[in-house]
């Protein structure tokens, strides 16, 4: 079964997001929805959101899940925002505890800050089936990227997080904490089990050589053109090749912010007593 998908890409952090529906009940999941956010002056606001709001609104769709693919690095997830305005339930995969617990001690949230993803409306767990409408969606746990990665298989559509980019885009960074490129590798290789047609929808798209941005793919074109792991690569040339890149890799300019909104499934941090939202920034380096 086919169901349809609209794209939205946000320029700034190029990132994918989707509306993926059922012709016939009209209900739908948003995955990946994208907060705007300018990390020089602070300001978050809702237009790239409000996007997945007005489409769903106009095609009179039902939503029924947000889904997360992971806690994103890249971006500020608008789960809550979306969750407002059309309803659902906002839902990531359990490996989230563990990326939970490893962000906690970085960023010194403290006891308090609850490491066993209460904060999500739904864990899903590896092989979880739900429907919407008469689609059949199931969990696939694809780490490797991070703990938490999923991956989501909606009829002949896959949704992969960062897990893979188009073929000529390669593969997932696997240095963030719980990244682990022989983890990767197996995940990939779970996923080109599936049915060489299954189209294969992306997070993000960093348009390598200048080409034009694109989302959609198939299992079949990334066995045989992703430039880091096709048909004929072994593990250990995988990883051999993952960890060189890896090591030459900045940090995502965006990471303790994105990931501190993403672990409490977007939501921001509490005003304090002034009123207003702060996060936290860890320092390195010789400081005096």
């Amino acid at each position: 079964m086919s169901p349809d998908v609209r794209p939205f890409l946000h320029q700034p952090t190029s990132t994918w997001s989707y509306v993926v529906s059922d012709r016939e009940s009209r209900a739908a999941v948003v995955i990946d929805p994208v907060l705007d956010f300018d990390i020089h002056s602070g300001r978050c606001w809702t237009a790239a959101a409000d996007e997945v709001v007005a489409h769903v609104r106009r095609e009179n769709l039902v939503v029924a899940w947000i889904l997360e693919t992971h806690a994103h690095a890249d971006h500020l997830s608008a789960a809550p925002h979306i969750k407002a305005s059309l309803g659902g339930r906002i839902a990531i995969g359990a490996g989230i505890c563990q990326v939970q617990r490893a962000f906690r001690d970085l960023l010194n949230l403290g006891s308090a800050f609850p490491v066993d993803g209460r904060q999500f409306d739904r864990l899903l767990a590896d092989g979880e089936e739900f429907r919407i409408g008469s689609l059949a969606f199931r969990a696939i746990p694809t780490p490797g990227h991070t703990s938490d990665s999923l991956s989501y298989l909606i009829g002949d559509a896959l949704f992969v997080g960062d897990t893979i980019f188009m073929p000529d885009g390669g593969t997932a960074r696997c240095d963030f904490p719980g990244g682990d490129a022989t983890v990767l590798h197996a995940s990939i290789r779970r996923l080109y089990e599936l049915p060489p047609g299954t189209r294969v929808f992306v997070c993000h798209d960093y348009l390598p050589g200048g080409r034009e941005p694109r989302c959609e793919t198939t299992i079949a074109a990334e066995r045989a053109g992703n430039i880091h792991l096709r048909d004929g690569v072994t593990e250990a040339e995988f990883v051999a090749l993952r960890t060189k890149r890896d090591a030459g890799l900045a940090v995502p300019k965006l990471l303790y912010p994105s990931v501190q909104a993403n672990i409490h499934a977007g939501q921001l941090p509490e005003p304090e007593a002034n009123g207003r939202r702060y996060m936290k920034l860890p320092l390195t380096g010789p400081i005096a």
